[in-house]
């Protein structure tokens, strides 16, 4: 299965927002989203929360691409994010590198870039391991 697909099967609102796959591994996972007038606030502001998403989504992934044997997901207990910039065309990239791999938590660091490649958000999340219980 494809990295768009697999995102949008497993978390739908990335299919809602139209999130793309373009790099998924243990170190590095990359989700990209275009800008669209349904997705802004005032102005044509690509809305924070589209933002955090897209964050938040690429993390997940990168939690999953690190789980520890016999894990079977992983869950965001916490979310920090600054915004540092606005986006109002083009498309917004979420690039998703592990900070902590532990067997009960992972941390994740995304940085959330304009097609100028422009930071305009980054996001640092704890994602606890799931395990099948007995």
């Amino acid at each position: 299965m494809d990295l768009t697909t697999f995102v949008r099967e497993t978390m739908p609102l990335c299919a809602v927002l139209g999130v793309r796959g373009v790099r998924n591994d243990a170190e590095h996972v990359e989700l990209e989203m275009d800008w669209a007038p349904s997705r802004c606030t005032a102005g044509g502001v690509l809305h924070g929360g589209a933002l955090m998403t897209l964050a938040d989504s690429a993390g997940a992934a990168c939690a999953f691409a690190n789980l520890p044997e016999g894990a079977e997901g992983t869950s965001t207990i916490e979310s920090k994010t600054n915004f540092l910039g606005s986006v109002r065309s083009g498309l917004v990239r979420a690039i998703a590198r592990p900070l902590h791999v532990n067997s009960t938590t992972i941390v994740v660091e995304t940085e959330v870039r304009d097609g100028a490649a422009r930071l305009v958000a980054k996001t640092t999340q704890t994602q606890v391991v799931l395990r099948p219980r007995p």
